[in-house]
């Protein structure tokens, strides 16, 4: 298979089967897509040079160029370099009929939140439903599940989600302890991650999770007033206050890695660096902020209009 393209005045030829890259001048350029298929008909040699050259007559080069270049072209081809055979062809649709592995949950743990975020796709932690919390049997049998479908991955992933998590740590702990259990007899290592909105986050809960927890994220939107427009208390209060002094323990108790601070910009803050930059300043050094998901017709939503200031 070859895939041509050109690049900053570069005609660059790739051969894909055999990872060849060739950079090359027009005449070249131009014969490679017509001495393919003589290639695949199974010409070779002489015959496939003078086949090469006849298809080549009506290209605005002279015939010895022509000749010279199919010439060099069969060579690479002899070399391994150009129009490689696809050796894994036959492999292909047993590849398509193999067990599908699985590597990494996501656990929603608790379909509970605490806060009422304006912009939160999942129903402020309900997921349209009614609010829950996941047992702890429930989160033995997802890891349970994890390990039966992931063929000789080692490296397993689990991530716990909400709602807000917090809200059901002691089954986050569960599960946890019963994922260690698993690792030694199965020959696997889970790698555990949590997203939490920190308004419950306690120094029992942080020693627990830098013990662990490969990960954790940080939900907070960047300046106060950014922050608690869009992520408040389900009274109606601010989450900013609260949650900014936990976090900054969380960073240094981690040494600033291993975790971010994730935010989400609206139409409300299309000025977002200058929430990463107080995010920065604030003493955080693992920092996302991205843009919000939002029907076209939410007052918050980020429009067409909008894209100018955010390419600022």
């Amino acid at each position: 298979m070859i895939h041509q393209y050109k690049n900053n005045g570069y005609n660059i030829v790739l051969d894909v089967n055999s990872g060849s890259v060739h950079v090359v001048d027009d005449c070249v350029y131009d014969i490679v897509p017509v001495l393919e298929p003589i290639i695949k008909a199974g010409l070779t040699g002489e015959t496939a040079i003078e086949a090469a050259c006849m298809a080549c007559e009506k290209l605005p080069y002279s015939s010895s160029d022509i000749k010279e270049v199919v010439e060099e072209l069969m060579q690479l081809y002899e070399e391994g370099r150009l129009y490689a055979p696809d050796e894994y062809e036959d492999y292909v649709m047993d590849f398509k009929k193999r067990k599908t592995v699985v590597k990494a949950l996501c656990l929603h743990i608790a379909h509970d939140c605490n806060l009422a975020c304006k912009y939160c796709f999942a129903g402020e932690g309900e997921y349209h439903g009614d609010r829950a919390l996941m047992s702890l049997e429930v989160g033995k049998k997802a890891l349970d599940f994890l390990i039966a479908n992931s063929g000789n991955r080692i490296n397993l992933e689990v991530d716990f989600f909400g709602g807000e998590p917090t809200l059901n740590f002691d089954v986050v702990k569960g599960i946890v302890e019963y994922g260690r259990s698993l690792e030694e007899p199965n020959n696997k290592k889970f790698r555990f991650t949590l997203t939490t909105n920190g308004i419950l986050l306690n120094d029992d809960m942080l020693e627990f999770i830098n013990k662990e927890m490969s990960n954790i994220v940080l939900s907070i939107d960047g300046r106060k007033e950014v922050n608690d427009m869009m992520r408040p208390m389900r009274g109606g209060q601010g989450s900013y206050d609260t949650i900014v002094p936990k976090y900054l323990k969380v960073a240094e108790s981690r040494d600033q890695m291993n975790y971010y601070v994730r935010g989400t910009y609206t139409r409300n803050n299309l000025d977002f660096s200058e929430d990463v930059k107080h995010l920065a300043d604030l003493g955080f050094e693992q920092i996302s902020v991205e843009p919000v998901v939002a029907k076209p017709e939410d007052d918050y939503a980020l429009r067409e209009e909008d894209l100018p200031k955010l390419f600022e």
